[in-house]
């Protein structure tokens, strides 16, 4: 059976290189899709080719079976909440969410019972006649997402639509949008560059590099098992070394070693130990100098320099600048790559 969303071979170029290579990607009805990746991947581009912002060079979007990829925004189906949110400063709360209704010629009966629905969904009863200039950052959020719901899209597309408001504020508003999401069943295809948001809000993660889907997966098997060295560091495994395989366990490779594999792992994983203490066989043990220490709120983030890398660890205790020491990775946190 075909997916709700399906895009085959989807290819955009903006009359130069292409920005999207052939990508393909599937969304299930009711499930929410982030597209991660750094600034410049395409995974914005990927978003706006299925709001009809973007006219691809070649490929299909389908919704339930319905080729959409050259169809006009409005007659796709789709809402997208843009990154600014765009609300219109002169209109009020009621106005700015009943604003697509309106554009898609609903009664004024109609328009306000759906604006007061989409005002209770959101936890904003009461705030429809107040103008969105009065609102705060999360307030306007919710708004915006009103909107986009309002007009009952097959697939809601959202552009990183909490990149502007502050920490405490966007954890709160993850977690309302994830239950949010569930209770409506609604089809979601989220955009982020931020790895913690991709992984709390979404069913799936598709990792994207320079214009290609380099892996699909739900948010665990993408955080444990990635399938690059890209990947692993982008999902914050950012300690790279070279290694050798040795006698049953892992080394750090040394100037004429043979056969080399590129570790990586998360500064998690790794603990300081004293410069002369023992290690299981099967463990990665690099000898170096804490030529960095950061106070990070629960403990500290230790740079040290060794003759491989330098290497970022965390651990609660407190080391002075200079100390030798020894960095010790159990071997089942090693991600190997050729």
């Amino acid at each position: 059976m075909p997916a709700y969303l399906a895009i085959e071979d989807l290819t955009v170029s903006y009359g130069g290189p292409p920005v999207l290579h052939r990508v393909s990607l599937a969304v299930e009805r009711g499930e929410m899709v982030a597209l991660l990746g750094s600034s410049g991947c395409g995974k914005t581009t990927l978003l706006r080719s299925i709001a009809g912002f973007v006219m691809p060079d070649s490929g299909t979007i389908r919704i339930e079976g319905r080729d959409i990829a050259r169809l006009p925004p409005e007659a796709r189906g789709t809402a997208m909440m843009f990154q600014s949110y765009a609300l219109w400063p002169h209109m009020n709360v009621a106005d700015n969410i009943g604003y697509g209704l309106r554009m898609r010629g609903k009664k004024k009966d109609a328009i306000a019972a759906r604006v007061e629905e989409m005002l209770r969904l959101l936890q904003l009863e009461g705030f429809g006649p107040r103008p969105v200039t009065q609102l705060s950052g999360g307030q306007r959020q919710r708004v915006a997402l009103g909107r986009a719901l309002a007009v009952s899209p097959h697939v809601l597309l959202l552009d990183e639509p909490m990149s502007n408001l502050d920490y405490k504020v966007r954890l709160e508003l993850r977690h309302e949008l994830r239950a949010l999401q569930k209770r409506i069943g609604i089809t979601a295809v989220y955009v982020t560059h931020d790895r913690e948001e991709a992984l709390t809000l979404s069913d799936r993660i598709a990792v994207i590099d320079a214009g290609r889907i380099v892996q699909t997966g739900a948010p665990e098997e993408i955080f444990h098992h990635p399938s690059s060295a890209f990947v692993a560091g982008f999902m914050g495994a950012d300690n790279a070394v070279d290694v050798v395989a040795s006698g049953g366990g892992i080394a750090a490779a040394s100037g004429d070693s043979g056969r080399r594999i590129r570790a990586h792992f998360r500064s998690d994983a790794a603990r300081l130990a004293a410069s002369d203490a023992s290690a299981n066989g099967a463990d990665l043990v690099l000898d170096g100098v804490v030529a960095q220490s950061v106070y990070v709120g629960q403990g500290y983030r230790y740079r040290v320099r060794t003759d491989s890398a330098d290497i970022w660890v965390q651990a609660p205790e407190r080391v002075a600048e200079g100390t030798p020491t020894r960095v010790v990775v159990p071997r089942s946190a090693l991600l190997l790559f050729p």
